[in-house]
């Protein structure tokens, strides 16, 4: 088939690189502009380069909804449109030109975690696997019709770091699979339970500032989704901010004010957690490894030399 690519960073970039790969001809290729947000500068594996890479003819958009875009898809003449991170809503004059219409895909088991960060907020939930799903794209955002879908566990000392690198992993196996299904001519694929769909927002600072009301094992979890190369989840201890690098779920049980520094506990320093600590039935968060607003790295045991006080969500 004749293929026009949009995407960006290194999932679009694997995506591109599944289509040269495959039996299928990429004919145009559409990308977005470097960006400067926080999350956009991981994972930039350049969708542009590797198409001028190969020859296949590059469109830089923030948005594919103006003319002289139109009028190069319809001189592509494409049979299919194939999507994966992309950043704005795409117009049904785009998704619906060509005749097998436009496969999205994207790194979540749909219905659930549609939007964006998907493998960061399913961490965070504590979900048990993520995948990557591709579908037929329609007028709601990742809603169409499931053509393939795979998925992974989630392990219980899992990064977001890791889980990127395994569900990046399926894009090639999932895209190509679903592309085998439609050149054979099959047009019927399973719907979405629509009342199972979940939509989650981009990340923000605010949703890696620490809330020491939050239970323990919800705070890890924060921690291993906010994993290097992206930004730490942070506190603030005495008004300046502290990131954690590590931390653990305590062995005991620990009651008092959320946000205590407490208590230290084999490798860690036990903070009080969960917005009914007072009653003493919760386990706390045993930090680990902390890094101070001037960039040192240190053990939490030699970072806090003294227990007492509080970590605070504000300075």
């Amino acid at each position: 088939m004749r293929v026009v690519m949009f995407g960006y960073q290194t999932w679009g970039h694997r995506t591109l690189r599944a289509l040269l790969d495959s039996e299928h001809d990429v004919v145009l290729v559409v990308t977005h502009p470097k960006s400067e947000h926080a999350y956009e500068k991981i994972w930039s594996d350049s969708v542009a380069d590797l198409a001028e890479e190969h020859g296949v003819p590059v469109l830089i958009r923030d948005r594919p909804d103006d003319d002289e875009l139109l009028e190069r898809l319809e001189e592509a003449a494409p049979d299919i449109i194939v999507a994966n991170n992309w950043r704005t809503w795409i117009p049904p004059r785009v998704f619906g030109l060509p005749r097998h219409g436009t496969l999205n895909v994207h790194d979540s088991l749909l219905p659930k975690y549609a939007g964006f960060s998907p493998v960061i907020w399913a961490l965070i939930n504590g979900e048990s696997e993520v995948g990557v799903t591709a579908h037929m794209m329609n007028d709601e955002l990742d809603a169409g019709d499931i053509v393939r879908q795979e998925a992974v566990p989630v392990g219980p000392t899992d990064t977001a770091t890791d889980l990127f690198h395994r569900t990046v992993d399926l894009i090639a196996p999932v895209t190509t699979g679903a592309l085998d299904l439609i050149a054979a001519g099959q047009t019927e694929f399973t719907k979405q339970d629509r009342s199972l769909a979940s939509f989650f927002h981009k990340r923000s600072v605010e949703d890696i500032r620490i809330d020491w009301t939050w239970p323990a094992a919800d705070l890890e979890r924060l921690v291993r989704a906010q994993s290097e190369p992206y930004p730490s989840a942070f506190t603030f201890h005495r008004g300046r901010r502290l990131e954690v690098l590590a931390a653990v779920v305590s062995r005991g049980r620990y009651g008092g004010t959320p946000g205590r520094v407490f208590y230290r506990e084999g490798d860690g320093v036990v903070i009080v957690a969960g917005a009914d600590a007072r009653t003493g039935h919760n386990q706390g968060l045993a930090i680990t490894r902390v890094r101070t607003e001037d960039g040192r790295e240190l053990s939490a045991t030699g970072y806090f030399t003294s227990m007492g006080g509080y970590l605070t969500s504000r300075p």
